[in-house]
């Protein structure tokens, strides 16, 4: 498959202004805000907004350097790249979190971005290696 610079380019712009805003999401102070329920679908709310806030990542990666990947061993060191690198990114973010008076840091918040990149990074897998195949 031929690689398309301009639809590569896009789609890194797009991870670098979604990188930074999870990373305003992780460190700003949202103390003046409404309270919200504690509980959403018997679930805590902070995970399932820490879940959604990292579940984009892998795709975004991946989009933005798919032409790397045209062979299923490339496409799961693809994976493995950017699912660590995305844990790194959660990592540090819980790390600032803990630093700031405001923010602290939570393994379990932690555990909710790293299983968020993990099924989204799985997903992509099975998308990439589905459409190699077509391709053939």
């Amino acid at each position: 498959m031929k690689p398309n610079r301009k639809r590569s380019l896009i789609f890194t712009l797009v991870t670098i202004l979604y990188v930074a805003a999870v990373g305003y999401l992780c460190f700003a102070n949202f103390d003046k805000m409404s309270d919200v329920p504690k509980v959403f679908l018997g679930l805590p709310t902070d995970k399932i907004v820490h879940f959604c806030m990292f579940f984009p990542f892998p795709i975004l990666a991946y989009l933005a350097y798919d032409h790397l990947t045209n062979t299923p061993l490339k496409a799961l060191a693809a994976l493995i790249s950017i699912c660590a690198i995305g844990c790194i990114f959660a990592g540090l973010t819980e790390i600032v979190q803990g630093m700031l008076p405001y923010r602290y840091e939570d393994i379990h918040d932690y555990a909710a971005d790293c299983i968020a990149i993990g099924i989204a990074g799985i997903l992509t897998f099975i998308i990439d290696i589905s459409k190699m195949r077509k391709a053939q």
